[in-house]
């Protein structure tokens, strides 16, 4: 199909995509690598009046690391994050950037876009959740920061503010004896997360499970925080036995969907699985 016809800006700073927004109010909406746009623009699931495409805001793209944290720009592609040695040790936002799509969409969707879509079965939630990733907001007062436990609020609904554009995401360099890990259910045609779970877990110097964190996606209206699985595991020896009760509890955070690709029963049943999945990875490479 084709959208329905809008104006189009391309505006070259923050600032001038800022003041487009508070011109055109809630018709407009940003365009980034276009990959979660246009394709419902495209359906006439969205038909906004106006398109800023930030595409040309140089200055919202790479990975740097800067005291302690790996800071990645908002247009940043998925295979950009993939192979960035900025984010060695971060695997699980490496293979959830990895795990998106197919090449082309990994070539041109971005990380900025992702998140502020708030996609259901989007990869990137999981991880930015499980890594208490911060992410930066950019308006006409400045800047402010949102981690990401708060910025999903809801089926294809996140914090970023109507006059605000979506410039950071900030993630904490992983310290020793800790690992990551993401996986999925993927959809055989999409790609699109039917269930991913990503995992965080810090050890103690006696083998227990200091820190644990799990996002869950893809299971129901959106991402969120396994909160029954990690206060299963906190101050537990990270066995086998300790990693299956603890994703007994995975789905008691979600009102799981169901829909044509899976039921709601098989997803629960998918997020404990994956769910255990994503812990025994993550307590591999921290050396458990």
């Amino acid at each position: 199909m084709i959208p329905a016809s809008f104006e189009y800006f391309a505006p070259s700073s923050v600032e001038d995509a800022i003041a487009l927004l508070q011109e055109h109010g809630d018709v407009a909406k940003i365009l980034a690598g276009g990959h979660s746009l246009i394709p419902v623009m495209k359906l006439r699931l969205a038909e906004p009046g106006v398109l800023i495409d930030i595409g040309n805001i140089d200055a919202l793209r790479g990975i740097r690391r800067n005291n302690g944290n790996v800071a990645i720009g908002a247009l940043t592609t998925y295979s950009a994050i993939g192979s960035a040695a900025e984010l060695a040790g971060i695997d699980a936002l490496r293979e959830a950037a990895e795990a998106v799509g197919d090449v082309q969409v990994r070539n041109r969707g971005t990380i900025g876009g992702s998140l502020a879509h708030a996609d259901p079965g989007a990869d990137l939630p999981a991880a930015v959740l499980a890594l208490d990733a911060e992410i930066a907001l950019t308006g006409p007062s400045g800047e402010r920061t949102v981690r990401a436990d708060d910025f999903f609020q809801g089926l294809f609904t996140s914090d970023v503010g109507e006059d605000e554009v979506l410039t950071e995401v900030r993630v904490a360099q992983t310290p020793s004896r800790t690992g990551t890990a993401y996986v999925k259910f993927p959809n055989p045609a999409s790609g699109y997360a039917v269930v991913g779970v990503a995992a965080r877990v810090t050890l103690a110097d006696d083998g227990t499970v200091a820190d644990v964190r799990v996002g869950i996606t893809g299971a129901g209206d959106h991402a969120v925080r396994a909160s029954g699985v990690e206060a299963a595991l906190r101050g537990q020896s990270l066995t086998d036995a300790s990693i299956a009760a603890a994703a007994a509890h995975a789905a008691e955070d979600i009102d799981p969907l169901g829909d044509i690709h899976a039921s709601a029963e098989y997803r629960a049943e998918l997020a404990r699985v994956f769910t255990k999945r994503a812990l025994q990875a993550a307590r591999q490479r921290a050396g458990g």
